[in-house]
C-alpha cells in the first residue's frame, strides 16, 4: 500500500493514491508519461476537468487535472507557463489528450515539468474522461476507507488496553504488533519507560531514540497531556519504511500513552501522599508500635529497623516554590534510589526528608540530588541537614529534629545551598535555640559596640583582627602571621580594641562574650 502524504505545515494526513498508481488502472493502460517522472509519488486526492479558460481559479491541491487542451487551442504560448502555475497550486499531475485542439506540447513545457517533478501524462484518445473519473475516484475512496478501517481497529485495540488497566508496556506491545515495528515510550529525560519488539530491533531503536522528527525507518511523536510534554512514542521499522498512516496510529498511541501516564501520575500522587503521611507520623512519633512501623515500612519497600541517617532538604527562599518543591521531591527520590534501594524518601509541604542507611555517603546523596535539581530548575537552591546515626525507628523523631536544625542553621551560617551535619554545628546549635532575634541583635551591639556594624571600614577591619586573635587564643605572633601585620602594628591594634571593648586579654568571660557575639554575626538571617 502506497503511503498517504502528510502536509508539513499542518501535520494533516492526506489519503489518496499516487500518480504512479493512477497510471496503473485499466482505463489508463495506454497512457504515457512524457515528463515529470520524479513526481510519480505525488498524491491524487481528487480529479478535475479543464475545459474553460479560467480553470486556475478553481483548481485545488492534490488534483489530477484532465484536459483536451480546448482552453489553450488559441494560445499555445500559455502552455509554457501552465506547468509552473499548476505546480505552484499543489496539483498532482496534468493529463492531456493531444490531436484534437493541441497537436503537441512545447519543449519548454516538457523541460519545465521535468525540472519541477510535475508529471505530464499523454492520454489515449479512445478513453473517456468519465471512465477515468469513475475508476480513479473509486480507488481513492477505497484507499481512504481502508486507512480509516485500519485506524479504527488500532483505536479500538488501544482503548481496550486502557480499559483493561494496561500500562505503557501493553501500549507499546499493541502498537508493535499492529505495525510490525519496534516501539518504545521515552520520558522527557530520554529514559526508556517501555519497549516492545524483537530485541535486536529495540536495540536499534534505542540508538535512534535521540533523533528528532522522522526519517524513512524512524518516527517520533510527542506524548502530551494537560499541556505538559511527558515524552515521546518512537518507532523503528526493520523493513526500513514507516508510512504516514503508521504515524497516524503512533499519534493515537501517544494519546493513549498520555492517558496511561496521567492515570499513573494520579495513582502515584495518592501513593506519595500516603507514604509522606506515614513517614511524617514516624518522624513525629505518632506511627504506633515498633512492629506496626516495621510492617508498614516493609510494605513501602523501606527498612527503618537498621542504623540510619536522616537528611532534611529545605528550599531556599527564592524561585517558584510550587514547581521547585515538585522537582525537589523528584531529585531526592532519584538520588536516594541510586544510593539505597531500601531508603525512605517523602516530600512534605516545604521540605523533603530522606532516611538512608548509616553507611551511605549522605554528603554524596545530597550532591547528587542538588545536581539533578539544578538540571531541572533554572534557578533556586536548597539547603540540606544531616542527623547523627540513628539506631532504629524509635529514635527517628530525635534524628529528624537534628537534621532539620542542621539544615536551617547551615543556611544561616553558609548561605543558600549549604550542606551541614548536626555534629558540626557546635555552639551554633545553642544559638539557634534563641527565638528572640532582637535579643541576639542587642547582645551583639552591647558586646561589640561600634564593631557590630559594617558601615565603617576601619571598624570592620578591627573586628577581623579581634576574630583571629580569639581563634589563636591571643597568640600575637600567629595572629600577625595570619593577618600579614608587623608585630608592633598588631600590638597597637590590640590596644585600640581594648579601649573600645574592655580588657579582654585578661578577662576570660569578656573573651567568651566577644566570641559568642562574633558567632551570632556569622549566622545569616539573624
Amino acid at each position: 500500500m502506497e503511503p498517504p502524504v502528510r502536509l508539513a505545515s499542518t501535520g494533516t494526513i492526506i489519503h489518496g493514491v499516487s500518480v504512479g498508481e493512477v497510471l496503473g488502472v485499466s482505463t489508463l493502460a495506454e497512457a504515457r508519461l512524457i515528463a515529470g517522472r520524479s513526481g510519480l509519488d505525488r498524491i491524487v486526492q481528487r480529479l478535475n476537468v479543464m475545459e474553460v479558460p479560467d480553470i486556475l481559479a478553481w483548481v485545488k491541491p492534490h488534483e489530477l487535472l484532465l484536459t483536451t487542451g480546448y482552453p489553450l487551442r488559441n494560445t499555445p504560448q500559455s502552455l509554457d507557463r501552465l506547468v509552473a502555475d499548476l505546480d505552484e497550486r499543489g496539483l498532482a499531475a496534468l493529463a492531456i489528450k493531444l490531436g484534437r485542439y493541441v497537436d503537441e506540447l512545447p519543449d519548454e513545457m516538457v523541460a519545465q515539468a521535468d525540472r519541477l517533478g510535475f508529471p505530464l501524462i499523454l492520454l489515449p484518445n479512445n478513453v473517456g474522461f468519465d471512465d477515468i473519473l469513475n475508476q480513479v475516484l473509486t480507488d481513492i475512496l477505497n484507499r481512504q476507507a481502508a486507512v480509516l478501517v485500519r485506524a479504527e481497529e488500532a483505536h479500538r485495540a488501544l482503548v481496550q488496553v486502557v480499559l483493561a488497566g494496561g500500562g505503557l508496556g501493553e501500549v507499546t506491545a499493541e502498537v508493535a504488533g499492529l505495525l510490525d515495528v519496534a516501539v518504545a515510550a521515552i520520558d522527557g529525560s530520554g529514559r526508556t519507560l517501555a519497549a516492545a519488539g524483537p530485541p535486536e530491533h529495540v536495540a536499534a531503536l534505542r540508538q535512534l531514540a535521540g533523533t528528532a522528527g522522522r526519517t524513512g525507518d524512524f518516527a517520533s511523536v510527542p506524548i502530551v497531556a494537560g499541556g505538559h510534554h511527558h515524552g515521546r512514542i518512537v518507532a523503528h521499522s526493520p523493513s526500513g519504511v514507516i508510512h504516514d498512516s503508521d504515524v497516524g496510529i503512533l499519534e493515537r498511541a501517544a494519546t493513549v500513552a498520555a492517558l496511561v501516564i496521567t492515570r499513573q501520575d494520579a495513582v502515584n500522587a495518592v501513593e506519595s501522599k500516603y507514604r509522606a503521611d506515614f513517614l511524617r507520623d514516624v518522624l513525629t512519633g505518632r506511627a504506633g508500635t515498633g512492629e506496626r512501623v516495621a510492617n508498614r515500612s516493609r510494605a513501602f519497600g523501606w527498612d527503618l529497623e537498621r542504623p540510619v541517617t536522616v537528611l532534611v532538604a529545605e528550599l531556599d527562599p527564592e524561585g517558584d516554590e510550587r514547581t521547585a518543591q515538585d522537582r525537589l521531591v523528584t531529585s531526592w527520590t532519584a538520588a536516594v534510589r541510586r544510593h539505597d534501594q531500601r531508603g525512605a524518601v517523602a516530600g512534605f509541604s516545604h521540605e523533603v526528608v530522606a532516611v538512608v542507611d548509616a553507611s551511605a555517603d549522605s554528603a554524596k546523596v545530597a550532591r547528587d540530588a542538588a545536581s539533578a535539581f539544578a538540571d531541572a530548575i533554572t534557578s533556586g537552591t536548597f539547603s540540606t541537614g544531616t542527623s547523627r546515626t540513628c539506631p532504629g525507628a524509635d529514635s527517628l523523631p530525635e534524628a529528624y529534629g537534628q537534621a532539620l536544625k542542621a539544615a536551617r542553621v547551615g543556611r544561616q551560617l553558609h548561605g543558600p545551598g549549604a550542606v551541614a551535619h548536626f555534629d558540626q554545628l557546635g555552639v551554633y546549635r545553642l544559638l539557634s535555640l534563641v527565638n528572640d532575634t532582637a535579643e541576639l541583635h542587642a547582645f551583639v551591639r552591647e558586646t561589640l559596640g561600634p564593631l557590630a556594624a559594617d558601615d565603617d571600614t576601619e571598624n570592620a577591619d578591627l573586628r577581623r583582627t579581634l576574630q583571629v586573635l580569639l581563634e589563636t587564643n591571643l597568640n600575637v605572633a600567629e595572629t600577625a602571621r595570619r593577618l600579614h601585620f608587623h608585630y608592633n602594628t598588631l600590638r597597637y591594634r590590640i590596644g585600640k580594641l581594648e579601649r573600645l571593648l574592655g580588657n579582654f586579654t585578661d578577662d576570660p568571660h569578656l573573651r567568651l562574650n566577644l566570641t559568642l557575639a562574633l558567632h551570632v554575626l556569622r549566622m545569616r538571617g539573624i
